[in-house]
């Protein structure tokens, strides 16, 4: 496969002497949906979020290798279950010796993307690489740091976590926060003119209105600089991060619009 990258295939999120955040905005054509990769290094410990499937993985791996040896990647972390955000498990396994990390909800079913040659030529259980996490969240090991992994079930999956970074105090959020914009490396600056964006997303693809509001009360209690979504924009200062957790705290959803009208047979 032929790859050319884009210029602004990688875009730092936030750097010092010790830790690293990039972003990769840029790695789908085609038909795909515009999504986001997220690489961590920290002291040479590094875990990529949400990387995807075949159309992300070889270009991919080809920005992380400017960055680390991929022998070296500790883990591939997923927010939930769906092809683009995990589907390129199988060669992960293969050509890595990271450990994948999931929902325990969605670990006993990821096994699924691996075929036998796989497993066969790995020579081990696909469970012996998964970090199954508990509904709970918890602390995911980086060197001497750490990754959260917070609960936002339902968000839009039943076994859903974002992850928040307390070095950069960057949460990355998944789909929450998700927009449709050409350009996904600008913060938003013009949060009423953002809105159009993310609305129609979120009503379709979030739960309800009273798990978003238990989220956000989460989120308030949290130091947070940057929320940064799976696919579209971050969204970057209290100021900003503040007017999105009002704005969605308040958006009817999901379930808060469903009728009878909806569940008709044809």
């Amino acid at each position: 496969m032929n790859y050319s990258p884009p210029l602004s295939a990688a875009h730092v999120l936030f750097e010092n002497a010790d830790h690293k955040c990039i972003s990769f905005s840029s790695l789908v054509k085609g038909d795909g949906v515009q999504s986001n990769q997220f690489l961590i290094v920290h002291k040479g410990h590094a875990a990529v979020i949400d990387p995807g499937g075949d159309l992300t993985y070889t270009p991919l791996t080809i920005e992380l290798s400017k960055h680390l040896k991929l022998q070296d990647l500790d883990y591939v972390i997923a927010s939930h279950q769906d092809p683009d955000i995990i589907a390129s498990m199988p060669r992960w396994l293969m050509h890595t010796r990271a450990t994948v990390v999931a929902s325990k909800l969605w670990a006993r079913f990821l096994p699924h993307l691996a075929s036998a040659f796989i497993t066969d030529r790995m020579n081990e259980e696909v469970t012996d690489r998964l970090m199954e996490l508990p509904d709970k969240g918890g602390l995911i090991p980086l060197g001497d740091s750490v990754l959260k992994a917070v609960p936002a079930h339902f968000l839009h999956s039943v076994g859903n976590f974002q992850f928040y970074d307390p070095v950069s105090k960057i949460l990355f959020s998944g789909d929450m926060g998700a927009s449709m914009v050409d350009d996904a490396t600008n913060p938003v600056k013009d949060f009423d003119a953002h809105i159009p964006t993310m609305r129609g997303f979120h009503q379709r693809y979030m739960c309800s209105k009273r798990v978003i509001r238990l989220w956000a009360s989460m989120v308030r209690t949290m130091d947070v600089d940057m929320i940064v979504p799976q696919h579209g924009s971050p969204i970057q200062g209290k100021e900003m991060i503040n007017r999105f957790l009002d704005w969605i705290s308040d958006l009817d959803c999901g379930i808060d619009l469903l009728t009878q009208m909806d569940y008709r047979c044809p």
